[in-house]
């Protein structure tokens, strides 16, 4: 009887081993997450910062144009290059939109993928010997 305490004492260790292992994974893992979270949130930031910055640039050079016009042409003018420009800052924002979509989905799959699968949670094929 006291072997199979012993033995029972000694299972109960190692499971409590591994417990305490994997969850240091599992936080050495969210931590990587949220720091490349972070990251990647704070290169989304800098482009819209940046984009805000031109929007206020591109609206202030109307501005000016239209000021400087002396006929309707000019003013005509001034609308179509604005608009021209206004146009491709659209694209812009939706290339960057995608890819920045892209480089957030491509962080959590590598995340979410590698890092639960290291930390033990995506169960390994195997086979139990029954007695």
């Amino acid at each position: 009887m006291q072997n199979y305490q012993d033995e029972l004492t000694e299972a109960s260790k190692a499971i409590q081993k591994k417990i305490a292992e994997t969850e240091k994974k599992i936080g050495d893992t969210t931590l990587q997450a949220q720091n490349e979270f972070i990251k990647t949130f704070e290169e989304m930031s800098r482009a819209v910062m940046s984009r805000a910055t031109a929007e206020i640039e591109l609206g202030v050079g109307l501005t000016q144009r239209l000021s400087e016009a002396h006929s309707f042409p000019d003013v005509v003018l001034a609308y179509q290059e604005w608009l021209g420009k206004e146009m491709n800052a659209r694209s812009e924002d939706a290339r960057q939109f995608m890819t920045n979509s892209q480089k957030f989905i491509a962080t959590s799959a590598r995340l979410f993928s590698n890092g639960w699968s290291n930390v033990g949670l995506v169960r390994p094929s195997c086979s139990i010997a029954r007695p």
